[in-house]
């Protein structure tokens, strides 16, 4: 077994014995093999529906190097990140994932993965509904951002 993703099962499996959440751990590891952070579900524990192991490590990562800009790191995880997590993960610039059990292994356990790929894929209005509004109104913070010399994603 691969020595990342072990250490990801074993995040897993202590925060499964602890009742923080699911079956999900992750790590993530600089490019000479060094551990920067790892995580573990904690939706249960937190009540925080976010809490998901990937996010965990991507958020323990940012603080500890002071950067949202995770690229050349890779991250190991027991499952294919959910969309959620996918997004974080794109959005934090890492390039690389391992995974051990798919999004369908996943719902065979319980989780509920694919309703939300298949909103994407859909835009299945019984699940959410999304409402434009006040445009105009949220047009000048955008103008705003744009004009200041701040970095963009």
């Amino acid at each position: 077994m691969n020595e990342y993703m072990k250490y990801a099962c074993d995040c897993a499996h202590q925060g499964m014995s602890n009742k923080e959440g699911g079956p999900f751990g992750a790590i993530i590891v600089d490019s000479l093999g060094n551990v920067i952070s790892k995580g573990n579900n904690r939706v249960i524990i937190d009540n925080d529906p976010t809490a998901h192991a990937e996010i965990v490590a991507i958020r323990k990562a940012s603080k500890k190097l002071n950067n949202y800009d995770l690229s050349d790191l890779i991250l190991y995880t027991t499952c294919e990140p959910c969309p959620m997590c996918l997004s974080a993960i794109i959005w934090s610039n890492i390039k690389v994932v391992y995974y051990g059990m798919t999004r369908k292994d996943a719902e065979k356990i319980g989780f509920r993965d694919d309703v939300i790929y298949d909103y994407l894929k859909d835009r299945d209005d019984k699940l959410i509904t999304l409402n434009q509004i006040d445009k105009d109104a949220c047009k000048g913070i955008f103008n705003e951002y744009s004009k200041s010399n701040q970095e963009t994603y």
